[in-house]
């Protein structure tokens, strides 16, 4: 490659960067305090009456609370300063959070759906209204829950992580008082596992996704919602900006991504023209969730590859 290269790399602007508030903080606290106790009250009801269902919502609620507790634990560690040698300091532990939440989720479903497949081929009794009472309480404790990561579940993959699977908990709590009230009426004690194998169903369809996201995360694939091909276009109509290659992105954390690209410029402009549209090249990027980014730029028509 001939001419002149000149690296730039941007930090970011404050009022596009994405926040972690204290309310976060608070969510995360809130949410696991009340899914604990609703949980010691799903083992005990559940080993007393005798029922896989409220047993098999049990050990999802624990797999709950820790990924809470895991996201919660990586927003601290992202807050930390970096060093010279985590010079990124440490939002990549908001990927890994994710992505290990999502593999617990997983090997909680194998636990408890074989649980559930050998209790189908041999149903036990079990009392349907104590598992509908208790289930009922599990639907205030994960709508309450849900509640609190609402308004920024789309800001995050963590907080969406949360927010659904807590409001898939509270569906599947409403599942369970009625299969309870079923039980109640008609004695179908088979319908005990067969819930705790719909559970187990449920839980796999929210978890697939967010074990996808987070993995693409983790292996710096593109992040989700972040088009390069937009990107190149939208760089490329700015004026005296004639090329823009070799664009690679990749996700800091789960609310941060970074970009590095060669952009070809007008020969024409001297540097301190090159250096201000490499500026407003950076804030564009800003505008289309790209909060930290380094640009190679040339002057001079290139030849080969960079």
């Amino acid at each position: 490659m001939s001419g002149s290269h000149n690296h730039i790399h941007s930090g970011h602007s404050h009022s596009h960067l994405p926040e972690h508030p204290d309310s976060y903080n608070k969510a995360f606290i809130i949410g696991i305090c009340l899914n604990i106790v609703f949980i010691i009250a799903e083992i005990i009801t559940g080993l007393i009456y005798n029922s896989i269902a409220l047993l098999t919502d049990a050990g999802h609620n624990i797999s709950d609370v820790a990924g809470l507790f895991l996201a919660l634990l990586a927003f601290r560690f992202a807050k930390k300063k970096a060093t010279q040698t985590f010079t990124y300091g440490y939002k990549k532990t908001t990927v890994l959070a994710a992505f290990i939440n999502a593999v617990i989720l997983l090997i909680a479903i194998g636990i408890l759906g074989y649980e559930s497949i050998g209790r189908l081929s041999n149903p036990e009794i079990v009392q349907g209204d104590k598992i509908a009472w208790v289930a009922a309480l599990g639907i205030i404790v994960n709508s309450v829950s849900a509640y609190l990561f609402f308004k920024n579940q789309k800001k995050d993959i963590n907080i969406r992580s949360a927010y659904l699977h807590l409001l898939a908990d509270a569906l599947v709590s409403f599942g369970v008082v009625v299969s309870g009230i079923v039980i109640v009426y008609t004695k179908w004690y088979w319908l005990d596992p067969v819930i705790g194998l719909v559970i187990m169903l449920v839980i796999l369809a929210s978890t697939w996704a967010l074990l996808r996201d987070s993995f693409k995360m983790a292996v710096d694939a593109v992040p989700s919602g972040i088009d390069v091909e937009h990107i190149r276009d939208t760089i490329l109509k700015m004026a005296d900006v004639t090329d823009m290659d070799h664009i690679h992105v990749w996700p800091l954390s789960t609310t941060e991504n970074a970009l590095t690209a060669h952009v070809q410029i007008n020969e024409k402009l001297n540097f301190e023209e090159k250096i201000k549209l490499v500026q407003k090249i950076k804030h564009e990027l800003e505008h289309l969730n790209i909060h930290h980014s380094t640009i190679e730029m040339d002057g001079v028509k290139k030849s080969g590859n960079c």
